[in-house]
C-alpha cells in the first residue's frame, strides 16, 4: 500500500468518525431539546391547574365570606385551619376584585364605620 493509499485511507477514517460524533451530537441535542420542552410543557399546565384551582378556592372563600356573612377567621375555620388567614385573602384576591369595604382579615373589622369619627358632625 502506497504513503497517498494510506493517508487518503486516514483522511476517510477520521471524517468518517467526526461525521459520526456531530450525528450523535445533533441527535443528543435534538432529544435534550425535545425534552427540555416536555418539561416546560408540563409545568405550564401545572401553573394553569393551580391558578385555576386557586381561583375556584377564592371563590367559595368569597362565597362564604359575602354570601354567607362570615368574617375570613370564621371562614378559615370552617376550612379546618388547611390554610391561614393571610392565604386565604390572596385566595380571595385572585377570585376577583374585592368589592365594598376592606376587611382587616385578623380582625374581621372594616375600614367602613358607621358613627362619627374625629372631626365629623353627628347627625
Amino acid at each position: 500500500m502506497s504513503q497517498q493509499t494510506i493517508k487518503q485511507q486516514a483522511r476517510r477514517t477520521a471524517r468518517e468518525m467526526a461525521d459520526k460524533r456531530r450525528r450523535e451530537r445533533e441527535e443528543r441535542e435534538r432529544r435534550v431539546i425535545d425534552l427540555a420542552e416536555r418539561v416546560m410543557v408540563a409545568i405550564g399546565q401545572r401553573d394553569a391547574a393551580v391558578t385555576e384551582t386557586e381561583k375556584r378556592a377564592g371563590e367559595a372563600l368569597r362565597a362564604l365570606t359575602e354570601g354567607e356573612g362570615l368574617s375570613l377567621a370564621e371562614a378559615v375555620e370552617c376550612c379546618g385551619k388547611t390554610i391561614t388567614v393571610r392565604e386565604a385573602t390572596r385566595l380571595r384576591r385572585l377570585s376577583g376584585t374585592e368589592g365594598g369595604a376592606v376587611v382587616e382579615p385578623e380582625t374581621g373589622a372594616t375600614d367602613e364605620s358607621g358613627g362619627a369619627g374625629a372631626g365629623s358632625p353627628a347627625l
